[in-house]
């Protein structure tokens, strides 16, 4: 296994991670999962089925504990099998495509189809497969920093990673794990949720009081980052996120910057931006850019045009939509010519070739039902650019 190294989002790919949907069976919807669903829980149109599901339990009533009882969980909507098994054949496809490109693909363990729930003192949630591992692992440089989760049922997610992280730990590597939220209903802070920012949303019901309750607590992601060698851009949407900032300036003091931005979405950015070369951005819209850090507004932008017709598969309305039509632009760079882009995207593909990339098509049908593109599937893990400093 080479030395971990992984400062940006474009130099050169060596090694990644690619995540597994093994044994995913479904959503529970509870409080974590709706306050990080927030920006996408709403009643649509044509791009946005209605998030809660007739008949299921929405996380109004889910409580810490999320239902549990006898059988189903209360609050669990099920994801049909169909779904699952063209996302696997949608995953393979991914590793397969990289694996053309020179990268060597590594996996995570999968979720034993026996494991079902996750449980610690003060709650417990169904568990899902590590599918966005882009979410609760942060690869900066030499360090594997796993991030303080921000969704019960992912909470030990990393611990299928422990492989991949201990051979890379053996060849010289930093590992790092933050420290761990007791996510009790107390520890979330619903500021963002309880604004306007967004758009009308389904309520979030009143936080349910727990022995365990210490007040707000980290809890952050890896796809909040914006890796520009020395430099990270993060979004900062709740105390939560602060906290957790916090925490990695001190860790990190000397070695690497961090930039705050506020409030650009309700956690992750990249489907709202994306590095894909030193000097040049992939923006949802000109005004993201406009919330950057001044150096990075004089980058030039890459701003697709709105898809002209719905490209996204049609789904009943008991399947949970989880993403904005943005989703797509979650794509994943090679190295700084090179991008792997959804297949269903023709006006994306069209505008980057424009701007002189090399575009991959692969195929990936159902990035709505499960959260996350290719970005957010894959954790690069070696890569060859440095620290270098882009924002002098």
């Amino acid at each position: 296994m080479a030395l971990l190294n992984s400062y940006d989002e474009w130099s050169r790919l060596r090694e990644v991670v690619v995540g597994s949907a093994e044994n995913y069976t479904s959503h529970e919807r509870e409080l974590s999962f709706d306050l990080f669903h927030h920006d996408n829980l709403i009643r649509s149109e044509w791009y946005y089925p209605r998030l809660t599901a007739p008949g299921s339990t929405s996380g109004a009533d889910g409580g810490a504990n999320g239902g549990q009882g006898p059988g189903r969980r209360s609050g669990q909507s099920p994801i049909k099998q169909r779904y699952v098994d063209e996302l696997t054949e949608d995953i393979e496809g991914i590793a397969a495509t990289l694996r053309s490109l020179g990268v060597k693909v590594l996996r995570p363990l999968p979720l034993d189809k026996a494991t079902v729930e996750v449980r610690t003192p003060a709650w417990s949630a169904a568990v899902v497969p590590p599918l966005n591992l882009r979410d609760n692992t942060l690869v900066l440089g030499d360090e594997i920093v796993e991030t303080p989760p921000m969704i019960r049922s992912r909470y030990f997610e990393t611990q299928l990673l422990t492989p991949v992280f201990a051979g890379y730990f053996a060849s010289g590597a930093r590992w790092t794990v933050m420290p761990r939220p007791l996510m009790t209903d107390a520890s979330f802070d619903p500021s963002y949720a309880n604004s306007t920012i967004g758009g009308p949303t389904e309520p979030v019901r009143d936080p349910q009081p727990s022995p365990y309750d210490v007040g707000f607590e980290m809890m952050f992601d890896g796809a909040q980052c914006l890796r520009l060698g020395r430099d990270v851009v993060v979004n900062i949407s709740t105390a939560n996120h602060a906290l957790a900032v916090d925490w990695l300036e001190r860790h990190f003091e000397g070695r690497f910057r961090f930039h705050r931005v506020h409030r650009l979405s309700d956690s992750h950015i990249d489907s709202m931006v994306l590095a894909l070369r030193p000097g040049t951005l992939l923006v949802r819209s000109e005004k993201v850019a406009e919330l950057l850090p001044e150096p990075l507004r004089t980058w030039d932008l890459i701003v697709p045009p709105v898809p002209e017709v719905n490209n996204f598969p049609q789904y009943e309305d008991d399947d949970l939509i989880l993403t904005s039509k943005y989703i797509d632009l979650n794509v994943l760079s090679v190295d700084e010519e090179t991008v792997l882009v959804n297949a269903a995207c023709p006006e994306l593909i069209r505008t980057l070739e424009q701007a002189r990339f090399t575009v991959v098509p692969v195929v990936h049908r159902h990035r709505r039902l499960f959260g996350g593109g290719f970005h957010c599937f894959t954790l690069d893990t070696v890569r060859d650019g440095g620290p270098e400093d882009y924002l002098a």
